[in-house]
């Protein structure tokens, strides 16, 4: 386990429950947010402050050329940002599918496998054996708690 300096140990490890993968992903994805909206305050900023201040004995074209250079490393971060926080999107449904559905789907598989194995005259494959529900997050389970929050109630049990 790694330790941070800001806050509790924790490991990727950790990640076993749902509402704890939840919310981490929900407060990266605050974060992320975060940090695109600070790029994009500061590339506003770039943007008036070059119009306002155009150096002289550029051309129009040299003027938008080089304010577009300046500028667009501002807007790809920005863009590389708000990916990464629609990304966190994915990471939560891996998870849950990776982790939970499909191992129990496969569970339910072998429980039916051994059951018509126990029981020949019951013919296996006319019925589907329900996958185990994975249960939903209580109302308030994820959106408002914090991941470190969850972390250090984890340790603490």
């Amino acid at each position: 386990m790694s330790r941070t300096t800001s806050g509790p140990e924790w490991s990727g490890d950790m990640l076993t429950k749902p509402e704890m993968v939840e919310a981490f992903a929900t407060q990266l994805r605050g974060v992320l947010k975060g940090q695109g909206q600070f790029v994009a305050e500061i590339r506003e900023e770039a943007e008036a402050m070059w119009k306002a201040n155009r150096p002289e004995g550029y051309s129009t074209f040299e003027a938008w050329w080089r304010h577009r250079w300046v500028v667009g490393p501002f807007r790809e971060i920005q863009d590389h940002l708000e990916a990464a926080a629609k990304l966190t999107f994915d990471l939560e449904a891996r998870y849950r599918r990776g982790r939970h559905e499909i191992p129990a789907a496969r569970q339910a598989a072998a429980l039916e496998k051994k059951q018509g194995k126990e029981s020949p005259q019951v013919t296996a494959g006319s019925e589907t054996v329900p996958s185990k529900p994975v249960e939903a997050p209580k109302e308030g389970a994820g959106g408002g708690r914090d991941f470190l929050d969850l972390v250090s109630r984890e340790r603490s049990a």
